[in-house]
């Protein structure tokens, strides 16, 4: 499906002037209709009855799906204002076919952990491998697809898991004992070109909300997630071993990553932009942990961090590490998040043995970014011979004095702007000179997030 250029030539620049996606990207439009489905269950408060639980729609959505042209769309609509749910397991999208959850309307995931199990009795279970679950909404090859509308789409990860005791995210943090959860995630796509998702509210998924990978061409335009800070590795949006890709107008609040650019081995992970975004609780803007593939091109603009855990990260380690560089951040404001910037060659989570695949960070720009508030700015390369490099340039610190800075192995440059930490460490070397700020006055750029 291809997007449906709007007149708004503001919209467009806008766009244009930061990006580092190559397409020009402008605001979707949802495509002509195939098929209506009406809602046949209703909602009882935010979730569904025990007795609507076996009425699954799952085989009449997909085979709307199946039967829709491309270039059209499979629409789920309320029926009335009490019947206004369906309910599914997994579900295939199709080339050029888009599922939209039209506003009042919600498609809720099965609790039955058989519905996703890839190999029998996986899904539900902890294992040393993990991923042993289909997603709820899957797309495998299928250029041109999407999902959008102004409905809502509910993991239902804070609620039992059928035949248990226990709720998907209860599971994830026993897997910190050891092993790894098999949790199913709320949309996957692989080799999916040309993805859109617009307008439409994703929530409470039971792992990453979204996941784009091997792919050319992935829009989210105007999308809204959450789920609660303490719901583990639930990532909002995951694109990796990707090209052209553009996340816009969205508003995440996670317990994980907002956005995580993943770049293991394979395809180049490149040419991003992430602009005109609001995060809230989460573990921030990340590139990594996977970067031994590298990554490159990516612009991060216009972005509003409000009350995460890490602000701007790029996180890597040894058993998983390449070269990230060529990354922008621009015109950010952060507040009440306890790393507001965070470079970490040694994270620790998923450490293996016998890897020697070492982190390196160069070209990072910082630029036009103001912090509000205490918090801790950590800027650490691996070794002597794979040094940081990040500049900083009209980067202001409003309580410079409640920063800790910890840095090792770093090039750092500073200027043209303003810059008002004093930074020191080991193998650390300081260039430059700061010039007067430009004041980022961040007004109006912190808001609450737009609940559905």
């Amino acid at each position: 499906m291809k997007a449906i250029a709007v007149a708004v030539s503001l919209t467009i620049f806008a766009l244009a002037a930061t990006a580092q996606d190559t397409r020009k990207v402008v605001e979707p439009s949802m495509p002509p209709t195939c098929t209506i489905l009406k809602a046949k269950i209703g909602r009882a408060g935010t979730s569904i009855t025990a007795e609507d639980e076996g009425k699954l729609d799952t085989a009449r959505i997909q085979a709307a799906l199946d039967a829709c042209p491309a270039g059209q769309a499979v629409v789920l609509q309320r029926a009335a204002t009490r019947t206004d749910a369906f309910l599914s397991g997994p579900l295939q999208l199709r080339r050029g076919v888009t599922l939209v959850v039209d506003r009042g309307a919600y498609l809720f995931a099965s609790r039955n952990p058989r519905d996703y199990d890839l190999a029998p009795g996986v899904c539900g279970t902890i294992t040393e491998a993990g991923h042993g679950c289909k997603g709820l909404i899957n797309g495998e090859g299928v250029a041109g697809a999407g999902v959008m509308g102004d409905g809502v789409i509910d993991g239902r990860g804070g609620e039992t898991i059928l035949g248990q005791s226990i709720t998907w995210w209860n599971l994830a943090d026993r897997a910190r004992a050891g092993g790894s959860q098999n949790n199913p995630r709320l949309i996957v796509l692989n080799r999916c070109d040309n993805f859109t998702l617009y307008r439409i509210a994703l929530m409470n998924s039971p792992n990453f909300h979204v996941g784009y990978n091997n792919g050319n061409g992935f829009t989210a335009w105007g999308v809204r997630i959450w789920s609660p800070e303490r719901a583990r590795n639930t990532d909002g949006i995951d694109p990796g071993n990707s090209t052209n890709v553009t996340i816009t107008r969205c508003y995440i609040h996670t317990g994980d990553d907002q956005v995580a650019i993943k770049a293991p081995a394979g395809a180049p992970t490149t040419h991003m932009t992430i602009a005109h975004n609001h995060f809230y609780s989460g573990h921030g803007m990340s590139i990594g942990s996977t970067t031994d593939g590298g990554a490159s091109a990516i612009r991060v603009s216009d972005l509003a961090i409000d009350g995460a855990d890490n602000g701007l990260r790029i996180k890597s380690n040894l058993t998983r590490g390449g070269l990230v560089r060529d990354v922008v951040f621009e015109d950010v404001c952060i507040r009440r998040t306890e790393n507001p910037v965070l470079m970490d060659t040694s994270y620790s989570a998923h450490v293996s043995q016998g890897q020697n695949r070492i982190p390196e960070f160069r070209e990072i720009t910082l630029r036009n970014v103001r912090v509000e508030g205490a918090g801790k700015v950590t800027l650490e390369g691996y070794d002597a011979a794979h040094r940081l490099g990040i500049q900083f340039d009209d980067v202001v610190f409003d309580d410079a004095a409640r920063i800790k800075v910890t840095a090792k192995h770093a090039e750092v440059k500073v200027g043209p702007g303003a810059f008002n930490l004093a930074i020191a460490g080991e193998d650390v070397t300081v260039s430059g000179s700061a010039g007067r700020s430009k004041v980022n006055a961040c007004t109006n750029r912190f808001v609450p997030f737009p609940l559905p």
